[in-house]
């Protein structure tokens, strides 16, 4: 089996990656309405990550995208802090370490923007993104920050750059 590459995403991925965020979503039981699943960039990721300071990556294996994940200012917050956004991956890919590497190349370019500190949210199930992002660094916030629509993400995590 090829190894699957990691590459900043091209237009003609957009909907590729929204199919594979939704079917995350949807085989995780995450609910449709204030999670990513109901984001209006959902289908214009390209777009959405064409501004200063933001990168998404997608994962490509033999042509098809399998997963994703990228950073951007964190929307409605005055302070220097990104979000580690729309990361997901097919269950044809975990286990390969993908999302460590994901992790690694977004804290790198977080820090290459000059970012202080990088925040997400996750779902209290979700213990394997979970157990990851802990090992990267990140930990445990009593509360949301900025405000990102995601009000159905009841964890919140963060890591100083």
């Amino acid at each position: 089996m090829s190894m699957p590459i990691i590459r900043p995403i091209l237009k003609k991925d957009n909907k590729q990656i929204a199919s594979v965020i939704r079917e995350v979503l949807i085989d995780f039981g995450v609910p449709k309405v204030g999670t990513a699943y109901a984001d209006v960039t959902l289908d214009a990721l390209y777009e959405a990550y064409q501004k200063p300071r933001a990168i998404y990556y997608v994962v490509e294996l033999n042509g098809k995208i399998l997963g994703g994940g990228g950073i951007s200012q964190l929307e409605n917050s005055e302070e220097n802090i990104c979000e580690l956004q729309k990361m997901y991956f097919s269950p044809e890919v975990r286990g390969l370490g993908l999302g460590r590497k994901m992790i690694s190349l977004c804290i790198e370019k977080a820090k290459e923007f000059n970012f202080e500190k990088c925040y997400l949210e996750t779902m209290t199930y979700m213990e394997a993104a979970q157990g990851l992002y802990k090992k990267n660094g990140f930990e445990y916030i009593d509360g949301p920050l900025g405000d990102t629509g995601h009000y159905s993400c009841p964890v919140h995590m963060l890591k100083d750059l």
